[in-house]
């Protein structure tokens, strides 16, 4: 709430299967205002256990539909389990077209409990759907937005490797985005493991980044404390561009 306090919400339940096409007309339709309002196209969202991943992982997914395999959106297989996504997808490219529509993912993240037992073979998943519903459309999406694991002592090879699998399978533009410093960015795009490499947390503390990157200064630290709270300049806005931190 505004006053940094939290409201009573009911609790959530699965979708019945006749809702499902509805949501996916609200993702079209929101789509579609989006163009129409000015903007250039929409990234869909399907990482952090928000809507789309919790169909996609089999340790959320507890769905069990009692229809046929061509309806169902159940755990029980990657086919049940990647259908909304696609049926996603597949509204929105119709509604603004390809070449306005990215998709962003994070099959190897496990959060707000979103885990999947499998991760690489489900990003792999994922994107051979992408690529097919792309060869069908005669279009590309603008870009593959992928979330990579960071944090676990020990994982840092596992983790460059398994990016650097799903960037090979993928048959288009593909972004990379957690935990990069400049030297990492600059590595992954030379040696063609992304295209392109996002920053989130240090845009919050630069707002000069990109400057910054181009001339390797030195970033500000961002204060992880002031994320997400309600405050209209602290953590906001009183970052100093690079000009004023030098100077």
């Amino acid at each position: 709430m505004p006053d940094g306090t939290y409201s009573t919400c009911s609790a959530p339940r699965a979708l019945e299967t006749s809702e499902i096409l509805e949501v996916v007309e609200h993702y079209s339709q929101a789509a579609l205002n989006a163009i129409r309002a000015g903007f250039d196209g929409v990234e869909i969202h399907g990482g952090y256990g928000y809507l789309i991943d919790q169909f996609l992982k089999d340790g959320i997914n507890d769905r069990i539909d009692d229809l046929c395999h061509t309806s169902a959106y159940d755990g029980g297989s990657m086919e049940n389990r990647c259908r909304f996504l696609m049926q996603v997808i597949q509204a929105v490219v119709s509604a603004v077209g390809a070449e306005r529509v990215a998709f962003r993912t994070s099959p190897a993240i496990d959060h707000n409990d979103a885990t999947d037992s499998d991760p690489l073979n489900l990003g792999l998943s994922v994107i051979e759907r992408i690529n097919k519903l792309q060869l069908q459309v005669g279009s590309k999406l603008t870009y593959l937005h992928v979330q990579r694991e960071l944090g676990r002592p020990g994982t840092e090879d596992v983790v460059a490797q398994t990016t650097r699998t799903w960037r090979r399978a993928y048959q288009g533009t593909f972004i990379c985005s957690g935990g990069f410093t400049r030297e990492l960015g600059t590595q992954a795009v030379a040696e063609g493991d992304a295209d392109l490499v996002s920053y989130g947390r240090d845009f919050i503390s630069n707002p000069d980044l990109v400057l910054r990157l181009k001339l390797n200064a030195p970033l500000n630290k961002y204060i992880r404390e002031t994320f997400y709270t309600h405050d209209p300049i602290v953590g906001y806005t009183d970052y100093p561009f690079l000009s004023k931190a030098s100077g």
